[in-house]
């Protein structure tokens, strides 16, 4: 019998709402604050020349300093 992949069943899972659109201010501005932090991991990941874990298309995927620094310089 197969184990259960819990990455695997959270990477599946898909909100069902945008948060943005939320009534509670502080949850709706939650996303933001999400926005920014992923921001600064890649800046700090660029910085310290490491790679961030992250998933892409609910698969997970290492993406390394230079690969970053590609993508900031594609869409500058």
């Amino acid at each position: 019998m197969e184990k259960n992949n819990p990455l695997k069943e959270r990477s599946a899972a898909t909100p069902s709402k945008d948060i943005r659109n939320s009534s509670d201010p502080d949850i709706a501005g939650s996303y933001y604050a999400m926005q920014r932090a992923g921001q600064a991991a890649i800046d700090l990941a660029i910085q310290t020349n490491t790679a961030i874990v992250t998933t892409v298309d609910g698969k997970i995927v290492r993406i390394t300093a230079a690969e970053l620094i590609k993508q900031r310089q594609l869409t500058a």
